[in-house]
């Protein structure tokens, strides 16, 4: 059976990447690892700094030494410091929206963000733009954040969640395609397919069939 350790950061994407695995890969063995603080010290910080970038590198190494053949993690503010850790880890390793940023590309050059978490914008968007610059691709990200979104999320409120998003999603109507930027936000996916024509792409969904194909 293959082993995959998932990464959290916050609460509210636990259950959306297990219900993705339960969907599309049920027979992975799946060992959580969370650490609430991760978030609410970005969320402080102006940028990534030394003593974050170890402290992901040690929740990954934690994550390989219990056996996993590869490791998800479902925080979206920390890219760089999984890319350095992830260039010596010998196993897959995956970011929560690389594998959803790759079918973005795929969907033309207008590419809109739902997000609610701000300290993730600025380094999903460079991710972005970056992959975008290697494989050739001339497409472009405009990002709408409704950041009350994720308060009413923390006060149990999926509802309120799902609502604003669902009514922030027309100002992207000029789009070829919407993200959900975080694992939390793809619970929103049904209310936003109701009020955009555009394809919706969810992080979860995308980064589980991707690390099944690695592994």
């Amino acid at each position: 059976m293959t082993r995959i350790a998932l990464i959290h950061a916050v609460a509210v994407a636990i259950d959306p990447v297990k219900e993705a695995f339960a969907e599309l890969w049920p027979d992975a063995d799946l060992v959580n690892v969370f650490d609430d603080s991760l978030s609410v010290d970005r969320a402080r910080d102006e940028a990534l700094t030394p003593t974050m970038r170890r402290r992901i590198a040690d929740l990954g190494r934690y994550a390989l030494s219990t056996g996993a053949h590869g490791v998800l993690y479902t925080c979206s503010a920390f890219g760089s410091a999984i890319d350095a850790f992830a260039a010596s880890a010998g196993r897959p390793v995956l970011k929560p929206n690389e594998a959803m940023f790759g079918r973005a590309l795929a969907a033309g050059r207008r590419i809109g963000m739902l997000a609610t978490f701000k300290p993730s914008v600025d380094s999903m968007e460079e991710e972005f733009r970056t992959l975008a610059a290697a494989t050739g691709s001339q497409a472009s990200i405009e990002t709408v954040l409704v950041e009350e979104a994720m308060v009413a999320l923390k006060e149990g409120d999926a509802d309120t969640h799902n609502r604003l998003l669902a009514e922030a999603a027309p100002r992207l109507d000029g789009c070829d395609a919407i993200m959900l930027a975080h694992f939390s936000t793809s619970r929103a996916f049904a209310a936003v397919s109701r009020t955009s024509q555009l394809p919706v792409l969810t992080s979860p969904r995308a980064a589980v069939e991707e690390l099944r194909a690695r592994c």
